[in-house]
């Protein structure tokens, strides 16, 4: 029998309510995540990256006009759950998020160490001196000095930050962590250094990645699988060699072409046009106002065709 998948998401919709209309951000968003597995999700901005991960985690705002679908983890769907035993059981004890703006997800009036001991306190039931032993082992696990335990988010770095936050994500060692652009307004460096701790991590703790950001070149370094998001639909998922070589929908296509290369000569490329509005997204494909290759089929909704292991919502391959 098959191992169960850790992660599967099926036909996922969040759909926010706005002065101007309904904000379709995610849009019935089917994939899978294996264990000991990084899934990178790329796409620009807008197109609603973030809101999936906000889903997955039931991370919602108020203004809710539809969220439903299915959140199976390890073949559960804790989409099933009260909020009451979601918030105690799955959210940060088996799924976790490094938010984009680690900043703000720090309380600047409280010492970091308190910040990141506080998952442990909660749903592991530590004491506060056993959950501070594992918020210094959890420190130097991303890089960060011990005495730092005692320090406020506003003495640290930006890249310091991140470790930090990285480091309340792992306190509980859950099975799951979502990582929304942990590399972002980071200098390259400490990017470099940040993946490498998450290369790290995957390898010596068996965890699972998704990674969310705009940062391909960043993104190849951890990706075991590529998935990537367009107009609140996947619209290509494929494992991370061949996608990189080779990406088979049109968008990803342009996504890879406008990425600078060391060695060769070719300018990069630009998608023209803007990205079609949430609160009225067109009919049929999504991307073929914008697509070089549209024909008169592209007024129909694609199909998600399976290629060799690979998925791809695009006619081009039905």
């Amino acid at each position: 029998m098959p191992e169960e998948k850790l992660l599967r998401v099926e036909n996922l919709l969040l759909h926010f309510r706005t002065s101007k209309g309904v904000v379709q951000a995610v849009d019935g968003v089917n994939f899978v995540l294996n264990h000991n597995e990084a899934v990178v999700v790329i796409g620009e901005s807008g197109c609603g990256k973030t809101s999936l991960a906000k889903a997955m985690l039931r991370l919602l705002p108020r203004n809710i006009h539809k969220f439903s679908g299915k959140v199976l983890l390890t073949g559960s769907d804790v989409m099933t759950l009260s909020e009451e035993d979601f918030r105690r059981n799955i959210r940060w004890s088996r799924m976790a998020m490094v938010p984009q703006a680690a900043m703000n997800a720090l309380n600047p009036v409280i010492r970091v160490g308190d910040q990141v001991s506080e998952p442990a306190i909660f749903h592991q039931g530590l004491t506060k001196t056993k959950a501070l032993e594992q918020a210094q082992k959890m420190f130097q696990l991303v890089g960060v000095p011990a005495d730092f335990i005692n320090r406020y988010a506003f003495e640290l770095s930006g890249g310091m930050r991140q470790r930090v936050a990285l480091a309340m994500a792992l306190v509980t060692s859950p099975d799951l962590i979502i990582l929304d652009e942990p590399t972002s307004a980071l200098d390259v460096l400490t990017q470099a250094n940040i993946m490498n701790q998450l290369k790290r991590i995957k390898q010596d703790m068996g965890m699972s990645f998704i990674l969310i950001t705009h940062d391909i070149a960043t993104s190849s370094e951890l990706a075991d699988r590529v998935a990537v998001m367009y107009a609140g639909q996947i619209v290509e998922v494929g494992d991370a060699l061949r996608f990189f070589q080779e990406p088979l929908h049109p968008y990803s296509y342009k996504l890879m072409a406008s990425v600078p290369r060391l060695r060769e000569t070719k300018d990069p490329e630009f998608i023209t046009g803007q990205p079609p509005s949430l609160i009225n997204p067109p009919t049929g494909c999504r991307f073929a106002d914008r697509c070089p290759k549209r024909f008169d089929r592209c007024t129909q909704e694609p199909p998600t065709v399976e290629l060799d292991g690979r998925l791809v919502k695009c006619w081009l391959y039905t």
